[in-house]
């Protein structure tokens, strides 16, 4: 009696929970981009079960489905015009999918063997692929967040071939070839560099495509690590845990193209006016970033140095930013506390501004 009980119980709340979510993706605007914005906007306890529902379970899966059919009806040839970058024998493709989202495929161009990153829309991806004739070999997923795992199952049915890499700490849809931090990965002439990065998840791992690969810079792929001017939700980890994953980007290249997860270039430089109004940078950026998304054109990528000097998530040792939070170190706080606090008042303001 028990067992049925909570058996009824079960299905009860997930049939409320899908009601919420479609009420709430009705009602909100920007609500088609969630589970993000739902979890912004209500308070923890359905914060808890919209989360674990959404990657525990298969509601999740078809929720990210719905989402990706309402995506290609609406934006038929994807939310942004994108442009490819090419360097010796490799060509990196940024694939617009989703509302707001970013694949990318990277392609070693004398054997047209091709890596796909967070291919979420299997369709968008394999269409490139066939009208270029490349080979997929391998697919580095960042973390399980449907939108960016979604597409693993029916890639790799299409090309059985494929290696399909990842954290194991995180349940990565077809995952073949757990990774470990700092583990090499190579695909033909491509070199890459895996890097635990948990906070967002508690699997994250960004990619560092090296440049001598292509004899160009480096390339970084942070999914929904670090995004342009931004940085990710803490979902699943501590301030002091996303802290961690920020340094181990900072210590990169000031040269390297970062090539985030989702365009949320405009929000993000418009919150980092609210939280540094004097840097001067990073005017000069928005007006960029303003032009570029007036005529729909993909923001990617920065560079390492320039989100340095105006991200504000990368920016917790700055004194500039202590005080235009107005906040100050303690007598005896480590200093590594004390920027993990500042990270966690900047992603405070930041969910309340904007639930991204």
């Amino acid at each position: 009696m028990v067992a049925v009980s909570l058996g009824v119980l079960a299905l009860c709340c997930l049939c409320c929970c899908l009601g919420l979510l479609v009420l709430v993706q009705r009602r909100l605007p920007g609500a088609s981009r969630l589970p993000r914005c739902v979890m912004a906007r209500t308070e923890k306890p359905f914060f808890r079960i919209a989360y674990s529902l959404y990657t525990k379970t298969r509601l999740g899966y078809l929720f990210y489905k719905r989402q990706l059919k309402k995506a290609r009806e609406r934006y038929p040839h994807g939310h942004s015009s994108t442009q490819a970058i090419v360097f010796s024998g490799v060509k990196v493709v940024p694939i617009p999918v989703l509302s707001d989202n970013y694949s990318y495929l990277i392609i070693d161009t004398a054997s047209s063997l091709a890596v796909a990153v967070d291919p979420s829309d299997p369709i968008a991806v394999q269409t490139y692929l066939e009208r270029e004739g490349l080979t997929l070999e391998a697919i580095l997923c960042t973390h399980k967040h449907w939108d960016h795992s979604g597409g693993n199952k029916a890639l790799k049915r299409q090309y059985k071939s494929c290696r399909v890499y990842g954290s194991s700490n995180d349940d990565i849809p077809q995952l073949t070839n757990p990774l470990t931090d700092r583990e090499q990965i190579t695909i033909g002439r491509l070199q890459f560099q895996a890097f635990f990065t948990p906070g967002h998840t508690v699997g994250h791992m960004i990619y560092l495509l090296d440049g001598k690969s292509g004899d160009g810079p480096d390339c970084l792929f942070s999914g929904d690590l670090l995004f342009l001017a931004g940085c990710g939700r803490m979902f699943e980890g501590s301030a002091q845990t996303m802290l961690a994953s920020l340094d181990t980007v900072a210590s990169l290249s000031d040269n390297a193209l970062l090539w985030p997860g989702h365009e949320y270039a405009a929000d993000n430089l418009t919150f980092a006016a609210v939280v540094e109004p004097e840097n001067t940078v990073r005017d000069r950026k928005f007006q960029w970033v303003l032009q570029h998304r007036l005529e729909k054109k993909c923001t990617c990528p920065s560079t390492l140095g320039e989100e340095k000097e105006y991200n504000p998530f990368l920016r917790t040792h700055c004194q500039d930013l202590h005080l235009a939070l107005d906040l100050q170190r303690g007598e005896d706080e480590e200093w590594s506390h004390f920027r993990a606090r500042i990270l966690e008042e900047v992603r405070r303001r930041k969910d309340l501004f904007k639930g991204r």
